[in-house]
């Protein structure tokens, strides 16, 4: 689970910023509130984040994005380090960009932290928490280490810190080296946390396909109730050497595709088409996922993807997400940029609803994301704690805050009029009236043609 997050100096948020999940005392909901009974702390299902355009809602998301990315794959020997820091005063960008991070792996909470410039990782911090205190297991400042008492003899430490270069995590080097001392940690940023964007796909669709997958069937079955007009999703069989990608690629399928591997492929817009190639018995297979419909005289007809409306193929991508996080001792934590893209809101909030039934006290799977549709907006469906704003100031720096933080918000408000009406922040300072507009259009149709 994620706790909490802190960022600064990283693109508009020159200051900074805590984005937290640890519950507040009001009741409303509680009975979906996970509980840390070892410490003693609960922790929201969900989040969500309203703000104006350009406030910094996907500068959140893009900063959740490289921080899994820098910590996963790291860096080239001599490469610059891709951060963006705040770009709209001199002093900020010679500053570190600052990235914290409070998780939940395996029952056990972490904090760990990094500081970078381009050139290189400034500090590193990495403690484990226990109900009562915190134990610092390394430190990484100024190029030198400083490991936890327990771990000082350990000389494999030493050496894979050694080989750690100015411009890469400790945490990651120390992975690639087979060090599992931090492994847990590393792992929950590979496997737990799940970033979608908004025309990004959700990767293992081959779920979709294989009918022996244990989420098939119930695809399948709520695709049916989302009013999609699909009756099913389907793989068909396609021929490898038909495959419509480069030469060069399949080659490289040829020669890297082992035994029981499968691999996804996307051909990109405006085809859409998605394929997956196993290879069984030595050959190598694809199918091309297609969707079923019914015909008025009750037959069926399968449809391209390309020919389905972008709404549905949107249900399609975040589908699977929605399952996997209901799934029975889920573990993922999914942040979705833009979650009502091109989704109807009725769609949206079901598939919300659908998934806060699911939860409990002894959830550990979290859904955040960002949004503009202020239907869903509402305290029957999200606590106060559970609703964030980004708003930008007059010098272009965001800033982050909670409902919650609002102390004339009661439980029983109706806090969508309030924040349209500009009372709350995160809606934009719109200047163009109808004399400036009238200007506009006046200058606009004396220009030559």
């Amino acid at each position: 689970m994620l706790l909490s997050f802190t960022l600064e100096n990283w693109m508009s948020f020159r200051d900074p910023v805590t984005f937290s999940l640890i519950a507040s005392r009001e009741r409303q909901h509680g009975h979906r509130i996970s509980h840390l009974t070892r410490y003693k702390t609960r922790v929201l299902p969900i989040s969500t984040i309203y703000g104006a355009n350009a406030s910094g809602k996907t500068n959140l998301f893009k900063a959740l994005n490289f921080a899994k990315s820098f910590i996963l794959k790291g860096t080239q020997p001599d490469s610059l380090i891709p951060v963006e820091p705040f770009r709209l005063d001199t002093i900020s960008l010679d500053k570190p960009s600052k990235f914290s991070f409070e998780l939940l792996t395996e029952e056990v909470m972490y904090a760990f932290q990094f500081s970078v410039t381009r050139n290189n990782v400034v500090d590193e911090k990495l403690d484990i928490i226990s109900s009562s205190s915190e134990k610092t297991l390394y430190v990484r400042k100024n190029g030198s280490p400083n490991f936890h008492d327990s771990l000082v003899d350990d000389m494999f430490l030493d050496f894979a810190f050694k080989g750690t270069r100015d411009n890469q995590l400790f945490l990651t080097n120390s992975v690639s080296q087979k060090v599992d001392t931090f492994r847990s940690v590393f792992d929950w940023f590979r496997n737990n946390l799940v970033l979608i964007g908004p025309d990004s796909r959700f990767e293992p669709f081959e779920r979709f396909i294989d009918e022996k997958h244990q989420l098939y069937p119930a695809i399948n079955a709520m695709l049916q109730r989302l009013d999609t007009g699909i009756e099913c999703l389907e793989g068909v069989e396609f021929p490898f050497d038909n495959l419509p990608v480069p030469d060069d690629m399949k080659r490289i399928i040829q020669e890297e595709v082992r035994e029981d591997v499968t691999v996804r492929m996307r051909r990109g817009d405006p085809m859409n088409d998605r394929f997956v190639v196993t290879r069984k018995s030595g050959e190598l297979n694809a199918r091309k996922l297609v969707a079923v419909h019914k015909k008025i005289d009750g037959t069926k007809i399968q449809f391209e993807m390309r020919q389905e409306s972008d709404g549905s193929q949107r249900v399609i991508d975040i589908l699977p997400a929605f399952l996997s996080l209901m799934s029975v001792n889920s573990k993922k934590v999914f942040v979705i940029d833009e979650i009502d893209r091109s989704l109807h809101t009725l769609l949206t909030r079901r598939l919300i609803e659908v998934y806060l039934s699911s939860c409990s006290t002894n959830s550990r799977s979290q859904l955040i994301f960002t949004t503009h549709d202020v239907l869903l907006m509402d305290q029957h469906l999200f606590r106060r704690d559970e609703m964030w704003l980004t708003e930008r100031d007059a010098n272009g720096a965001s800033s982050l805050f909670s409902f919650s933080d609002f102390k004339d918000v009661r439980y029983d408000k109706d806090i969508r009029k309030s924040y349209l009406q500009g009372r709350m922040g995160g809606v934009p300072r719109i200047l163009l009236g109808p004399i400036l507009a009238d200007n506009i259009i006046e200058e606009t149709s004396e220009l030559p043609n």
